[in-house]
Formats: C-alpha cells, structure tokens, sequence
C-alpha cells in the first residue's frame, strides 16, 4: 500500500507508522523496542486509559451517557462492567466511541506534534478496524502470531477464561485480513532476541524512507 494512498495524514510534518495486531500478538513488546531506539511511540490505549482514570477528561460525559453506576468509587471508568456492555451492546459501544475517539485524537496530534525522533509511530490495536486511521499513517506495521498463541498469552497476562479471550477476539477483525493490509509484518512468534533483530531491521528502513520523504 503507497503512501500516497494515505493523503490524510495527522497534523504533524513527521513520517509516521501505524502499529497494530490483535490482543496478545506483542504490540506493547515491539513498540518499547522501537522506543530503544529512540523513536516516539504515542499508545492510544494509554491515551484512552488516561481518559478514563480519575479525572479523565471523559469521566463526566461517560456518567452523564451511561450513568453513574458506570464509574467507580475512586471516580474512574469501571472498564469491566463497562467490558460487559459493550460486548453485549454494539450501540453502547458506539456511544462509548462517540465520546472517546475525538479525545483520542485530538492527544494524539498534540503527541506527534512535540515527538522526538525522525519518525513516529502510533500504537492502534483497531488500526484496520476503524476505518480512517490507516489514511493517517504512511506504512502500516502488523504484529502477527498464531492465534493459538494469541489465546494463551491472554489467558496468562489478564486471567481470563478462553471463552473471554475468544470473545474478545471474535470483535477484531481475522489475522488474515490484517496481514493483508500490512506494509510490513513483524512475526512475535519468535524469541526476544529475534523479534528485536527485525525491530532494528525495520528502523533501518523507515530511516532511509525518512530521509526520501
């Protein structure tokens, strides 16, 4: 996929790449690598928590859409009832979307305006999903494993069920259609060792790209 085909970029001069995978495929394990490197990496699920923490910036209009039985004692999202809702109710998770996405955004731009490096990445587990954040980007990079290996990683870093990691899986788009929209793939089958070799690969190439653009 050109860059060209991706006009609509973020509100920065700086070449960017889009980050994604499905849950459990490493995301978070290749993006500290590429910030080894000195890369600014800006993570809109870390935006997103922040949103949703005490004193979020979304804390009021997600009591004032969904009730107050949505937020904790402490005055944060309560994410696992909130979880539950949306996996049940595709208009509650649109509502939840209307509220949080343009706040995404609007972190995200002042992120990239102040990053360092030659290049930024943007870590979007629904990259592809979304439907306009590939035309923000200029390379799409896809994190890919098996999904078997997906499942058990779940299972093991957030202590659910196989049932849950499935559910949550059966909301994202196939690892085949991902892969399909990907400029470049990194396997996170691999060891650490291994997945850090194509991360320093990988910058190579978006620095000579960097210096083209």
């Amino acid at each position: 996929m050109s860059a060209a085909s991706r006009a609509t970029q973020l509100t920065s001069s700086k070449f960017s790449i889009g980050l994604t995978g499905g849950i459990g495929c490493g995301k978070t394990t290749v993006a500290n690598f590429f910030a080894e490197l000195g890369v600014s990496i800006i993570d809109t699920d870390v935006i997103a928590h922040s949103l949703t923490t005490p004193g979020g910036a979304a804390i009021t209009r997600i009591q004032e859409e969904f009730g107050v039985e949505f937020i904790t004692h402490d005055g944060a999202m309560d994410r696992q009832k909130m979880r539950d809702l949306v996996f049940k109710n595709p208009d509650a998770k649109q509502r939840l979307e209307k509220i949080l996405h343009p706040e995404i955004r609007l972190a995200c731009e002042a992120a990239a305006q102040i990053a360092q490096g030659s290049y930024v990445i943007f870590v979007v587990p629904l990259l592809i999903e979304s439907g306009n954040w590939s035309q923000r980007v200029q390379k799409i990079l896809v994190i890919d494993c098996e999904e078997e290996t997906q499942i058990t990683r779940v299972m093991q870093r957030n202590h659910f069920d196989r049932q849950q990691v499935l559910d949550i899986m059966h909301t994202q788009i196939s690892r085949a259609e991902r892969l399909q929209h990907a400029d470049d793939v990194v396997n996170s089958e691999q060891d650490l060792m291994q997945v850090k070799q194509q991360v320093e690969v990988l910058h190579q190439k978006y620095l000579k790209l960097c210096e083209l653009s």
